[in-house]
This record gives C-alpha cells, structure tokens and sequence, in this order.
C-alpha cells in the first residue's frame, strides 16, 4: 500500500550537517556548509570566538541576528534604529581616541557619517563602543570601510527597546487591587493581539495598595496606622523566605552596591536609606521615577518601610535610569551603563527585563563581560508563561541568575516563562531554567511618593532574588567577601539551598524555590569549587524529569540528550581535566553507553556538560532500572600569591530506565534538524487558540510548543525519537513513521531520493504537518503596533519548500491529486 501525505509547509534558509558521531551517514549532502565556522561533524566552537558554555550539546554559536525581535518580560520591543549605528572596538579607549581612529577609517566617505556624542556618566570613562549616524543610502559603504580598519570588531545597528507595564490579568476578566478593589480604566492596559506584547506583567501607580485594609485588632491599644502596618509586614515577602532570622544575626546587606536599571527613583524616597548615586541614560532630563517600576523594585530589594520591606534595608542603591517615562530605552543606553557599572564597581545588578533576542551580539556579549568582572546579575525570565520555551534573555545565559515566578500557593504563576532553553536547537538540547523561582505574584513594594502597592510579574521574582543576593552577601566577612563571591558561587549556594515544590517540572520551577535560611548555612560554610545542575539525574522522577521520565530508553535509538551546566566557582576560567567518565553501579547499568560533549573553556564561570546515553544493543529485551554515577575534574589557574593549580572534582548519579526495543510500527522518528530555532518573520502561532499573544517567536520542538503533542503521542503508547541531523544519517528501518512538523528549513536533493527510498522501499511512513499558505488569512491578521508605529502582516505558511520537491517524487507517479484540505494514508506493516 502506498504511504501518503498532509501537506502544507514554510519556507526559510538551509544548513545541513551531521553532528552525533555515533551516527554513520551514507553521503553528505553537496554543497554542505558547516554554519558558524565549525569543523564539520562537530559541534564545538573554538573560545576565542565565544563563549563556549553556549556550545550546547551540538549548539552553533550566536552569531547574526534577525532584524526584529519582541516579547520581553514587561513587554520588551527591539526595532532597529534607521541611520544609527553602533561600532564595536577591540580595545577601550577614551571617546575622542575613538573618534580620531574612525575619522582615519572613513576618510574616504565624506560627510556620509556624523560621530554622536553620548553625554552621560560613563563619559569620563573609557569605552570600547561609537554611536555613528549615517545616511541610509551610505550604510553599506561605511561598514565596508570599517570592516577594513584593524581596531574595529564589527558593526550592529542601534535598536530601540521599548517596554509596556500591564496588569496581571491572566487568572480573571476583571482586574482588581491586592485588596480586592477594582481596577480602574486608567490601571487596565488593553492588550492588542500581536506580537509586540506578552503576558501582562503590572498596573499603573495610581491608588495605594495598602488603603483598604481590615485592621484585626480593634481593641488594641496601637494606632490603626500601626496596626496596619504590622499586618502587612507579616504577609511580606520578606516574611514569607524568613529574613528576618538573617537580620537577627545581624545581616542587612550592608557594604554590597547593587544597581538597579530600571526607571528610576526620586533622590529622597522615604522606604529607602542608602541611596548612593542615581545617573540617568535616556535623553529625558531627570534622574526622577515617572512610572513607579524602578521604585517598586528598589524597594523590594532594599527598602525599610515597615509594611513593605526589603531583604536588604542596609545596601548601597546605585540607580540606573535606563527607560524614559514612555518606556523606551536603546541598545547604546544599556552599554554605556553596564560599562558604568563595571568601572564604579557594583557587585550587584538586577534587570527585571528580558526578551528572546539572544542573538543580540552586542547586549549578550556584554553581559558576558559584565558577570567576567565579577558582578551578580540577577535577571527575570520573563512573562510568556504558560508556553513552554519562551526562557527570556539575559536570564537565560548560564552566568545569569534567572528568576522565574510563584504564587503563595507554592504553585508556579501562569505568566512565568519556562523552559528549555532553544539556543542549542535545532541540532541540539536545550539548558534547565529558570535557575530557582521565588514569589511573584501579588508582592508588596515601594510608590514612588511611599506608600505600599502590590504587583506581580517575574520582574517582581526578580528583586526578591536580587534583594536576597545582597542580603546573603553579607553572610561572607567583608574582609574576603569578593574573593569568595562570584557569579558561580551564589548561583552554587541559590540552587543548591533550593526547595524543589513536589508535581512541577524542572523546566518550570528550575532547582525550586529560593530558600534563603539554606543558602545562608551554605555560604557560611562555603569553600570554592566545581558542581554540576542538576544535582543528580534520575531520568524515572516523574514530573520533576519531564519529558525524559515519560518514555524509557531502548536499544537501537538515538540517544537521549541532557545538557546539564557546569558552574566553576574556582576562577573566571576553568576546563576539564579530562574526559567525564560514566560508571554503572549495578548490572543494567552495564548495558549503558555514555558519550559526553563538553566545553572545552569553562567561561565565564561556567559552561556545559552533555550526556548521550543508548543501550547496547545486547540489550534489546531487557527491562530494568539503570544507575551509574558520571565523574569528572575542573582545574583553574592558581590563586593569587599561589602556584598550586585549583582542582574540583564532580561526581552525579544517573538513574534511567531501559525497556525492551518497541515494535517498529510504536517508533516515530521527529524531524528537529528542519526546524528553524529562531524565526526571522512574523509567524502566526501554530495553536491559534493561543490569544493573549498570537504571533510565533520561538523555534518548535517537542518538548517545547509541541509538548502536548509529546505527550499525547505517548499517551497513545508510541516512542518517540528526535532526528537533530540529516535524512541521510537515520536508518529508516528502525521506524514506523517520520513526522515532519512545521518544517521551515530547505530539504536538499540527498535527503529527497533517501526519504524517497525509505518510503517506497524500507516502507516507512511520512507524515507532514503544517499550515497553508493563504493570503486572506495573512490579511485577517494584519496587525497596528503602536510601539513601532507601523502596520505588520505575518507571514502563513509558505508551502513552497516540499511542493515542488515531494509532490512529484511521491503525488504524481501515483495520480495523486493535491487539495487544500491534504490528506493521510495510512501504510500496513
């Protein structure tokens, strides 16, 4: 019987190459290209390039980026600023320095450039970043000529970035105060379908939060003022993660600076005693708080007001105005202050911003640089709960400590981002995050005249783990308190005091709930070294371990991917010693084949460890419970005054279960390699019942925006495997079906006659997902942004890739009509 089809398919760039060496293909497509400039057949890039804890299990580095990018936690928008470019140098330099270089550079462009003057704080400092204006006509000319200029590193236009603060109105119709008074119109930000807003994260600061509150006390001698105050100390946040035993003992954050970019605070806020510096980085001429965000969160971080306090009422707040009171902040903006932070020495900064532009070179690169010198950088995870998939920039980077959201029920907040992480994809798996969550739903803060309010947002989380940074900071003595701390060591003492909460997965809740009592006890005792995250990988803890507890492991399958992230408190760098090595504890363990891929620089503070696990083939009828432990050595350079190199061994359990080889017709092969991991046009969601945010901007995966189509693939009893490389390095054999789900990527001639012999010959079925391509339906969802002030028409399925290459290979031979609606056949075994 012949197989047969559902048809419909996008279109985008190709790049084809093999990366699991376990795999023999039997010819490489021609014309391969290796993207990223790595070697081809591996997937490790070299670290004078990048970092290399982005190499994830087969990822390619971030290099490039598309031209737009939006949807960040509070709603961030990136668009790209006509005539404005920013210039990267290899060195720091003082501006004029710069300014002269470039002028040599463009001697031969004439008055097509004009060098802009950033007055600001970082001014006086050296920078390593120009901010060029140039005429539309004359880009191309002017980065061509400074593409030749030996100091130069390259050339990125200035985005605009803009952000919205909504009431969280995910749970209800009707929006109301903490106290459960209704919102008002002006409070109630109308969200528009589209791509340019996300889950809403706050309301406006208009009415006191704390107005309407029920005294219980009425017969006490106290104030009702008093009263009400105590009240609500005692449902604080800070109450709730038991702060006040820190205090007790006498810690409150005191000598820690941390910077809070964000809007801004008034120079004389009551709730806030250390304010030591406020600079502004927008072109509004005022250092003052018009939208009430950056107060909230200063105050949540280090306030005293007795109703709403802070976890660190003793730091020192260095304010960094980076948004306008319209909401918008550039590229520039933000790299002048992280350069200002870096040379005036904070330890601490926090950004309850985000977004999933993770190929924004210049932004990630210097939060890089920033964690490099040693800063904690505490970051939201952003607000496009209940997606899966949706982790948000920076939180997501390794040496980030991303915060995602709960409510006091311990449950994990619906708008909470979760992951995995899609840098690695296609070809890779992504990282566990958030890294711990904390409460952020209906969290008591600072107004911006004082007073208390109630917000909710992972912007929100945010501070309660940047305000408990600061507050565990000064657990270390001061004396040695910076050489102890780093960007490793308080993630080390946040995840490893963690509470997991019992029936959420990792990739919602990360290593669980910050515990501030067991991360105190940690940093009391703490030596520096080398772990792993997780902890310990017991593949059959269901749900924690979703979605690898859901199907065993069989012999004859690809592997199963865990990428799992080494943390080096040692040094900035470190590397492995030597190949991890897996041990079995017990006898199925025995019939565990472990490969591993890792970085070959830890930087900074931290990279990857990646696990491919099969089953001999021996074992193809066994049904047993596997266990071994995985062990490896970090070494760093010797500390300071010391010759002795620094060494740290690793040791995790592995836990897995190993079945009995599934039929073929039970085995459905993914086709991952074929998926874009960051679409570059605005596409429709796949799930139009998806309308708090109907447009697409994030790569597909199974175990991501498919994961009910995972799981209810299992729950019908079929395995289900992920093809992360070519149709030339699969046996078809193996398989009763490919599934080839929303494919974008091209299909080159070597991988049509292969799917064309595994369908008619080796008798596997095809089956193809997607949308049509339909120009009223693009029409119906053309969309006005008010943050970019332009119309947008997303893009539909543009079935052009398959059509012209499948239909005649598989339709026409058979007189095979194609129809709108498609078709399934189903092939007999």
């Amino acid at each position: 019987m012949r197989s047969g089809f559902l048809l419909v398919l996008c279109l985008t760039t190709p790049h084809v190459f093999c990366t699991q060496d376990e795999l023999t293909c039997s010819e490489r497509p021609l014309g391969e290209q290796c993207p990223w400039n790595l070697p081809a057949g591996t997937a490790n890039a070299t670290p004078a390039e990048c970092s290399s804890n982005l190499h994830l299990a087969g990822s390619p580095a971030a290099k490039g980026k598309p031209a737009q990018s939006s949807n960040q936690t509070d709603t961030w928008v990136h668009q790209d600023v006509c005539g404005r470019l920013i210039v990267r140098f290899h060195d720091y330099k003082s501006a004029e320095g710069h300014k002269a270089d470039l002028t040599n550079a463009l001697a031969g462009a004439g008055d097509a450039w004009k060098w802009i003057d950033r007055q600001n704080a970082a001014a006086v400092y050296p920078t390593d970043f120009a901010l060029l204006e140039v005429a539309d006509a004359e880009t191309a000319k002017i980065k061509e000529h400074l593409s030749l200029w030996p100091g130069v590193k390259d050339v990125h236009p200035e985005q605009q970035v803009k952000r919205s603060l909504t009431w969280d109105s995910s749970n209800s119709d009707t929006s109301t105060h903490s106290h459960g008074q209704p919102a008002t119109h002006a409070e109630m930000v109308q969200k528009r379908p589209g791509r340019f807003q996300t889950r809403p994260t706050m309301h406006s600061d208009h009415e006191d939060a704390t107005a309407d509150v029920t005294v219980p006390w009425p017969d006490s001698q106290l104030s009702e003022e008093t009263q009400r105050r105590l009240l609500l100390s005692q449902n604080s946040v800070t109450a709730r993660f038991e702060a006040q035993k820190l205090w007790d003992q006498g810690y409150n954050g005191a000598k820690v600076k941390v910077g809070v970019f964000d809007t801004g605070i008034r120079a004389d806020h009551p709730h806030v005693k250390n304010i030591r510096e406020r600079t502004n980085w927008t072109h509004e001429p005022t250092l003052e708080d018009g939208l009430g965000h950056g107060t909230f969160v200063a105050g949540v971080i280090g306030g005293s007001d007795g109703a709403c306090p802070g976890f660190a009422p003793e730091v020192e707040l260095y304010t960094f105005r980076v948004f306008t009171n319209d909401q918008v902040s550039y590229t520039s903006w933000f790299l002048d202050a992280f350069n200002y932070a870096m040379a005036t020495g904070m330890n601490v900064v926090n950004l309850s911003i985000g977004g999933p532009d993770y190929l924004d070179q210049p932004f990630v690169e210097k939060v890089w640089e920033i964690t490099s010198n040693g800063i904690l950088m505490v970051s939201a995870i952003g607000n496009d709960g209940p997606l899966y998939g949706t982790l948000n920039n920076p939180a997501d980077q390794n040496d980030v400590i991303g915060v995602g959201g709960v409510d006091y029920a311990d449950q994990i907040a619906s708008f909470s981002s979760r992951g995995m992480s899609t840098w690695e994809l296609p070809i890779g798996y992504g990282r566990a995050k958030p890294d711990v969550v904390a409460y952020g739903r209906d969290v008591l803060g600072s107004r911006i005249q004082g007073g208390c309010r109630s917000l909710s947002g992972t912007s929100v989380a945010s501070p309660v783990v940047a305000g408990a940074v600061c507050l565990l900071a000064s657990v270390v003595p001061v004396a040695n308190r910076w050489e102890v701390l780093n960007p490793a060591s308080m993630k080390q003492a946040l995840v490893e005091g963690s509470v997991p909460i019992p029936g959420i997965p990792m990739y919602e809740q990360g290593q669980g709930k910050l515990n501030l009592i067991n991360s105190m006890s940690i940093l009391q005792n703490y030596k520096p070294k080398a772990s792993i995250v997780p902890k310990a990988l017991d593949f059959t803890d269901c749900p924690y371990m979703w979605p690898f507890c859901t199907q065993p492991i069989y012999a004859n399958a690809l592997p199963l991917i865990f990428n799992a992230t080494v943390l080096n408190a040692m040094a900035l760098t470190g590397q492995f010693e030597g190949p991890p090595v897996f041990k079995s504890s017990n006898v199925a363990g025995q019939y565990l084949s472990v490969k591993f891929e890792y970085s070959s620089v830890l930087w900074p503070w931290s990279g990857f460890l990646a696990l491919f696990i099969r089953v001999l083939p021996e074992a193809s009828s066994v049904d047993d419970i596997a266990s071994g432990e995985v062990s490896f050595t970090v070494v760093s350079p010797p500390a300071p005054g010391s010759t002795a190199v620094r060494r740290s061994s690793v040791t995790v359990p592995v836990t897995v279960r190993i079945i009995p080889t599934p039929p073929r017709a039970k085995r459905v092969l993914w086709d991952q390699f074929h998926s874009m991991r960051y679409p570059p046009a605005y596409i429709p969601r796949d799930s139009l019942d998806v309308r708090n945010d109907i447009l697409d901007w994030h790569g597909d995966h199974p175990h991501t925006n498919y994961h009910n189509m995972y799981d209810a693939l299992r729950a019908a009893g079929y395995f289900l495997e992920i093809l992360g490389s070519p149709f030339t390095c699969f046996d078809a054999r193996q398989y009763g079906t490919l599934l080839m789900v929303d494919s974008e990527e091209e299909y080159y001639p070597e991988e049509i006659s292969k799917l064309k012999d595994d369908v008619e010959k080796e008798g596997m079925g095809l089956i193809v997902f997607g949308e049509w391509y339909n120009v009223d339906t693009m029409i119906k969802m053309k969309f006005f942004d008010d943050n970019t002030r332009s119309w947008w028409t997303p893009v539909t399925g543009t079935s052009f890739i398959l059509l012209p290459t499948l239909n005649p290979i598989f339709l026409y031979p058979h007189c095979i009509s194609w129809t709108l609606v498609g078709f399934f056949v189903k092939r007999n075994w």
